[in-house]
């Protein structure tokens, strides 16, 4: 199948140019969400790699009524929109109702389906009407090539200004393993493919505010072995203090360690572009 380019603002999706998705799990205060904003735009101009930023109004999934689940619409759009127009940086952020897709859609650039919700019908054919790029996450529980499916819909519905995300499969019991294989079959499908590495080294059932409920010791290895099966995009996680962070510490990193992070797969990436069939 062809190669679908994916424009995000002035970023092409898809091409030969690596991209990144980054920010903290969930919308957190005004100086953290501007301190990780302003460190991911100065960063993404030192490296020219191409800067969406990313964070969650709500976190619908947690798995205790007592965790953090973010500000809420309208106070986390207010900041994202905020962060749009100081930085003038493409914005992403996920839904979980029908209902939230509407106002979302007013704010950000790209609407992420949940991996959970990846199958929802109604999900996926209302934020397709909205026009705007959509970014289905791939399910813990779907083979990867079951991924067109959710595609098919949002195409049916108008809509084929789409991103597919990779974040690791349900494996055993509480567990998650990202099979290469998956980057191959998401990239038949014709659409950009992005790997979100820190969600992938999460331990189910384990607190993320515990350091056990995340392996980020695997995170530059599962990086570069996507980089070098051929994702498009990477999406990661980042906190100014991810010890701190109000969902996700265990598996966030620290914006400090970003730079050499990335630097090493940006070389892989374009190593990988000149010898791709």
């Amino acid at each position: 199948m062809d190669k679908k380019i994916v424009h995000v603002g002035d970023i092409a999706c898809g091409s030969d140019k690596l991209f990144l998705i980054a920010g903290p799990c969930v919308v957190e205060d005004v100086k953290t969400m501007m301190v990780t904003a302003e460190f991911l735009v100065d960063l993404s101009q030192k490296l020219n790699i191409p800067l969406v930023f990313k964070s969650s109004f709500q976190k619908d999934n947690r798995s205790s009524l007592e965790f953090y689940s973010g500000p809420g619409m309208e106070r986390g759009l207010e900041i994202l929109r905020k962060i749009k127009e100081q930085f003038h940086v493409p914005i992403i952020t996920d839904v979980h109702y029908p209902e939230q897709i509407k106002m979302a859609a007013d704010v950000v650039d790209i609407i992420q389906i949940p991996a959970y919700l990846c199958m929802q019908s109604t999900m996926v054919v209302e934020a397709a009407k909205t026009g705007k790029v959509i970014n289905i996450k791939h399910g813990q529980f779907l083979a990867p090539e079951n991924m067109i499916k959710p595609v098919e819909k949002a195409v049916s519905s108008g809509n084929d200004q789409i991103l597919l995300t990779e974040r690791g499969y349900t494996f055993g019991y509480n567990d998650l393993v990202v099979d290469p294989r998956s980057f191959y079959h998401l990239r038949q499908t014709g659409y950009p493919v992005i790997f979100d590495v820190t969600h992938s080294i999460r331990k189910y059932g384990i607190p993320s505010a515990d350091p056990a409920g995340g392996s980020r010791e695997f995170i530059p290895t599962l990086a570069r072995a996507g980089v070098a099966a051929g994702i498009d995009g990477l999406f990661l996680e980042t906190h100014p203090d991810p010890s701190r962070a109000l969902c996700d510490a265990a598996s966030q990193m620290c914006i400090d360690d970003v730079e050499s992070f990335l630097k090493p797969l940006i070389e892989f990436h374009d190593l990988e572009v000149k010898y791709r069939d």
